[in-house]
C-alpha cells in the first residue's frame, strides 16, 4: 500500500448534470491528520461519503486502503473505515441502546440484530464510550441524548472494529463552546497517538482545528483550492480565496483564528 491509506485521481461526482465535486486529486497517508474546510455547499460531506465507499464518482478513480473502489467488496473494506456523521445518526433507529449502537459497528452494523457478540466486543465498547467521557450513557438510548453526547457516542463507534481511515463529518456542529472545546482536546488527544488510525475531519470553522492535526484540504464548489501541510496552507490569500472573504488569519500557540477584514 505504499503508506498512503487514500487516494483521489480525478474525481469527479455529478448529480442532474451538475457537479457536487469536479477533478479532485487527493491522497491521505498513514499517520497524516487532515482537516477539510470549506463553505456550505463546497462539497465536503460528498467528498467523505466517496471515501468511506459509500458514494462513487461518475469519472476518476479511488484507492482507498489499497484497494481501488469498483474492484472490491466494500462490505469487507467498510469495517476498515470508520465514519461518523449526520447521515450515520439518521439511520439509527429509534430506541436503539448506545452499548448495542457502538458494540456492533465491529462487525458493520448499525444497532443489533441477531447477532451475538462477547465479552471482549463489550469491553472494547465500554472503553470506547469512556475514552470519549460518555461512559455513563451505556444503558441509554441514543435518541435521548443531547447533540454533543451524541457526536462522542458516534466517534466511539466508529473506532469501535479499530479502523485504519477514520472519517469525522463536522463532529463538532450544534456544539456549544464547551462542548466544542471539550470535543477539540479529545481529537487533539487521538490525533498525537501514533497508533491511531489516518484521520480526517471535516469542519467549517478553522478555530476547530484540534493540535496535532497536520494537514488541511481547502475546497471551494466541489474543487480544490489548496492541499497539504497546516503550516504552508493556511494563509489569509488561500483561506479568502476558499472562503470568499478577506480574511485575517492568525496562529495562537497551536490553535488557529480568521476573521473577516
Amino acid at each position: 500500500m505504499d503508506g498512503r491509506v487514500l487516494g483521489l485521481n480525478g474525481v469527479t461526482v455529478r448529480r442532474g448534470g451538475e457537479p457536487l465535486l469536479e477533478g479532485v486529486d487527493w491522497s491521505v497517508s498513514e499517520g497524516e491528520r487532515w482537516v477539510v474546510l470549506g463553505p456550505n455547499g463546497a462539497g465536503k460531506t460528498t467528498l467523505l461519503n466517496v471515501a468511506s465507499s459509500q458514494l462513487y464518482p461518475t469519472e476518476g478513480g479511488v484507492e482507498i486502503l489499497g484497494e481501488r473502489l469498483g474492484s472490491v467488496d466494500v462490505f469487507e473494506l467498510r469495517p476498515l473505515i470508520g465514519y461518523a456523521g449526520a447521515s450515520v445518526a439518521g439511520r439509527i433507529e429509534p430506541g436503539t441502546p448506545v452499548l448495542d449502537l457502538v458494540v456492533s459497528a465491529a462487525y458493520g452494523y448499525l444497532g443489533r440484530f441477531r447477532e451475538e457478540y462477547g465479552s471482549p466486543d463489550y469491553g472494547r465498547a465500554r472503553a470506547l464510550l469512556g475514552h470519549w467521557g460518555v461512559a455513563e450513557l451505556a444503558d441509554r438510548e441514543f435518541h435521548t441524548l443531547s447533540e454533543g453526547e451524541r457526536k462522542r457516542v458516534l466517534i466511539a463507534r466508529a473506532l469501535m472494529s479499530d479502523p485504519e481511515l477514520l472519517l469525522l463529518d463536522e463532529p463538532a456542529a450544534g456544539l456549544d463552546l464547551g462542548g466544542r472545546e471539550d470535543l477539540v482536546r479529545r481529537l487533539s488527544k487521538l490525533a498525537a497517538n501514533v497508533m491511531a488510525p489516518a484521520l480526517v475531519v471535516v469542519s467549517h470553522h478553522v478555530e476547530e482545528i484540534p493540535p496535532s492535526f497536520t494537514h488541511v484540504l481547502l475546497v471551494r464548489d466541489g474543487r480544490v483550492v489548496q492541499a497539504g501541510p497546516l503550516d504552508e496552507v493556511m494563509t489569509a490569500d488561500n483561506l479568502g480565496e476558499t472562503f470568499g472573504l478577506t480574511l485575517k488569519v492568525e496562529r495562537d500557540g497551536d490553535r488557529w483564528t480568521a476573521k473577516a477584514v
